[in-house]
């Protein structure tokens, strides 16, 4: 891959990073809720998600779910029902600020939020139609592909863990604002609110759209 080509990729994953999604609203629920040190870990669980999709997309499993509606239709409502799922656990989440008495044992373990971080970017399959939108534009069929698409990997995991460690960190500044019982159910159930917002629109979406 050209420099040039890869660049302008890197400036596309940065953008894509940077919008409002799943992967945003994941990360800054964990540095809400646990501070930057014990929420980072999602960001990492989101990086296995990107790499996952784009193992998906360029073994060709990405072609079957854009060409089967079966296929399609049951990611999607999996992945639907896993936001929804996690908003509604959000929306319950005790009403304990960080540092409380107890606080640290409701903390999850860290695989937890890496299996929550790789579940909402694996489980998108808006994630796959767009890499299969995208990708082609920056592939040369001229040149090995493997070590192309493992470029790409690279980048487009890198930029998403970085940017969502910096989701993280940017939540976990406002923990010490969070202190009473009422501000952290606010808080929980308005991103429990976005998880489920989050999972509607992916169970309306349509690829024709």
């Amino acid at each position: 891959m050209d420099f040039d080509t890869w660049i302008t990729f890197f400036a596309a994953t940065v953008a894509i990073s940077l919008s409002p999604g799943p992967g945003a609203i994941a990360a800054m629920g964990a540095g809400l809720n646990h501070g930057f040190r014990h929420g980072q870990p999602i960001a990492f669980g989101l990086l296995l998600g990107v790499c996952t999709q784009t193992l998906v997309v360029g073994l060709g499993l990405g072609v079957l779910l854009s060409t089967s509606e079966l296929a399609f239709s049951v990611v999607k409502w999996v992945g639907a029902a896993y936001l929804i799922w996690l908003g509604i656990q959000q929306w319950r989440s005790p009403a304990s600020p960080v540092g409380a008495p107890g606080a640290p044992a409701a903390r999850p373990a860290r695989r937890t939020l890496v299996l929550r971080g790789w579940g909402i970017n694996a489980l998108n399959p808006k994630g796959t139609v767009f890499l299969l939108a995208v990708l082609p534009q920056f592939i040369d069929v001229a040149r090995p592909l493997l070590d192309q698409y493992l470029l790409i990997t690279a980048t487009f995991g890198v930029v998403e863990c970085v940017v969502m460690s910096a989701y993280v960190a940017l939540a976990s500044r406002v923990l010490g604002l969070l202190r009473s019982p009422r501000q952290i159910r606010w808080m929980n159930r308005s991103f429990g609110g976005l998880f489920v917002l989050a999972g509607t629109v992916l169970g309306l979406f349509r690829r024709g759209a």
